[in-house]
């Protein structure tokens, strides 16, 4: 059964990612945040070495969810650690392993997404892939970084169905090409603003006179609030947001992930100021970060000369202290805009790449295109 639980969710990968070719992404309506230039890809892989692998799974009619893996380079990172950090906005949530990356301030394996019941079978799957890795055969701590949302509107999510087989491949079909968007891998099942979210990513270039940095970001969308694209007020143009009615309480709960990657060569100190600064492009869609929102930012730098290496069993032992890159302070400004760029578009193409999902008994519609693009031009938002 598991097999076959597999290899339909595979199949379905490929369906679902021929039925969002259809949906623009934002840029495609003239809708482009800010000041910076995205990268050739726009997505969080136009950061060398970056990879993404994604697995969706569907089953009959109640099982709507996925694996999305981002992996920060191209070797083992328990041997070629990154600097990393994380910045919480509001934490209802289950991230998996942040307690050693705080501490440390460095990732030690990919990040996977999944579904909230799903973390720790993804965990423990990773970790058993990891542990398989050539070079591995003596280690006995690991510290895998899992996160999630819960994706239970749209999925029999207290069924598990996340496998070891599923975050394997995810893992293993990981590339550096473009991102499939919308409703694939952890982003299957997902909701934000009331329509369908899940995955998205877009990115931001520097100029050479700023350092000539990329900036990547990736989301898993679940959230609520009073969606607005560059301004425009579109959930209550929509008649769809937050206290619409508010004698229910409905705050906009939910959960976001957001995983920023860069090349600049930024300590974790300075990663997490990075990371803080995300919270401000999803603020610009109309998220609040409410009550029971899990809003996580993870951020970490592949720039070679701030990893950390740790040689594997056998190797000489690599000396204790070390000589890294360090981008100074004032240099930050122009990352902290391109993450808010890059969020806040990662976030609209979650949104519009998604395409319509139903499951047990209930249908989340995909944003509407033709309401957007009319509520776009009587803001006059876009240059389209």
């Amino acid at each position: 059964m598991r097999l076959l639980a597999l290899t339909l969710g595979c199949c379905l990968a490929g369906t679902a990612t021929a039925q969002s070719t259809g949906r623009p992404r934002a840029r495609d309506l003239g809708i482009v945040p800010g000041v910076f230039p995205a990268g050739p890809l726009n997505a969080i892989t136009d950061v060398a070495g970056v990879r993404v692998g994604q697995v969706t799974i569907v089953e009959g009619d109640s099982v709507r969810t996925g694996v999305t893996a981002i992996l920060p380079h191209d070797r083992n990172p328990f041997f070629e650690r990154v600097p990393a950090a994380l910045h919480v906005g509001n934490g209802f949530g289950k991230l998996l392993g942040v307690t050693q990356l705080t501490e440390l301030g460095e990732l030690e394996t990919p990040i996977l997404l999944t579904c909230t019941l799903c973390v720790w079978r993804a965990a423990d799957a990773m970790v058993d892939w990891m542990l398989g890795q050539p070079g591995m055969q003596s280690v006995q701590s690991i510290n895998p970084v899992v996160g999630e949302t819960n994706d239970g509107a749209l999925n029999a999510i207290r069924s598990r169905p996340v496998g070891a087989g599923h975050v394997r491949q995810a893992l293993e079909r990981a590339s550096s090409g473009a991102v499939e968007e919308g409703a694939v891998g952890a982003g299957t099942g997902t909701v934000a603003f009331g329509f369908k979210g899940g995955i998205g990513t877009s990115s931001r270039l520097l100029p050479a006179t700023l350092g000539g940095y990329t900036i990547g970001v990736l989301v898993q969308s679940n959230f609520g609030g009073v969606l607005q694209v560059l301004g425009a007020p579109v959930g209550k143009e929509l008649d769809r947001y937050a206290f619409r009615n508010t004698r229910d309480h409905d705050g906009g709960d939910g959960s976001i992930m957001m995983v920023v990657a860069t090349d600049a060569p930024l300590s974790d100190r300075n990663l997490r100021r990075l990371a803080a600064r995300a919270i401000m492009g999803l603020a610009r869609t109309g998220s609040s970060a409410s009550n029971g929102s899990g809003d996580y930012v993870l951020a970490f730098s592949t720039a070679a000369g701030v990893r950390r290496r740790v040689a594997p069993p056998g190797a000489p032992a690599v000396p204790p202290g070390r000589q890294v890159e360090d981008l100074g302070n004032d240099a930050m400004s122009a990352l902290f805009q391109g993450v808010v760029e890059a969020t806040e578009e990662a976030v609209y193409n979650s949104l519009l790449k998604a395409t319509t999902v139903t499951s047990r008994g209930r249908t989340i519609e995909a944003l509407p295109l033709d309401r957007l693009r009319e509520i776009l031009a009587k803001y006059h938002v876009t240059n389209r």
